[in-house]
């Protein structure tokens, strides 16, 4: 097996979660960082791979796939040695693509939204794409109640896929302190990524840098034009 090529950015929590599922996977990438702020995603080799002008984006022999949790599942089905993180039981892995959606559409895509809304919208921060946020956690911590993971008792690609994007929003000002299944979770999810510390953690910093440093640009340019 070669090495699969990943182009990513460190605060992308998408391309987090490829890069902490490779590493449980015991599956070697090779990281090819991406700057979008020059516009490297834009370059005419960057959309032969992908035309959305995306990250994370991988090349596994010539065969490039975009989007994160289509790729979290690709390299389960390709190089899993067993079958922990993605079930093949039809209940159980529907149980973990089920959460995978959830992640995706109820939790990840507000947060998104309200990221570009306070980076370059009208205002750094806007209380009703804020609260659309504030409600997955609710749902997330009932998730967790009778089990260690997600979906059950070990760590499944769902649970990675969230754990990128809860320990982003966590650093952000979305506080999770106030639910202790998801705190829990969150413990048991560092114990049971490898190199947590160096695969996600620092990309959290360096998100929480550019949150903070945009923000702040941003409330100069409201008092600039008020």
């Amino acid at each position: 097996m070669g090495r699969i090529d990943l182009y990513y950015m460190p605060f992308s929590p998408p391309c987090r979660a490829v890069i902490m599922t490779a590493k449980l996977l015991e599956v070697d990438i090779n990281l090819k960082f991406t700057d979008l702020f020059k516009g490297e995603q834009k370059t005419p080799e960057f959309l032969k791979m992908n035309s959305l002008h995306t990250i994370p984006v991988i090349d596994d022999d010539g065969f490039f796939l975009y989007e994160s949790r289509a790729i979290l599942r690709y390299l389960a089905n390709k190089y899993g040695k067993d079958d922990s993180l993605y079930p093949k039981d039809p209940q159980k892995r529907a149980l973990v693509d089920q959460a995978l959606d959830f992640d995706m559409n109820t939790f990840y895509q507000p947060f998104f939204d309200y990221w570009i809304y306070c980076m370059i919208g009208p205002a750094p921060h806007d209380e009703e794409r804020f609260q659309k946020v504030s409600k997955s956690f609710p749902i997330i911590d009932d998730m967790l109640k009778k089990s260690e993971f997600v979906t059950g008792k070990n760590i499944s690609l769902a649970d990675i896929s969230l754990l990128a994007g809860v320990s982003s929003v966590n650093a952000v000002g979305f506080d999770i302190a106030k639910y202790p299944n998801i705190v829990r979770w969150f413990a048991n999810c560092k114990q049971a990524v490898p190199d947590y510390q160096e695969l996600n953690e620092n990309g959290v910093q360096d998100f929480k840098n550019l949150w903070d440093r945009l923000k702040e640009k941003q409330k100069t340019k409201v008092k600039t034009n008020s």
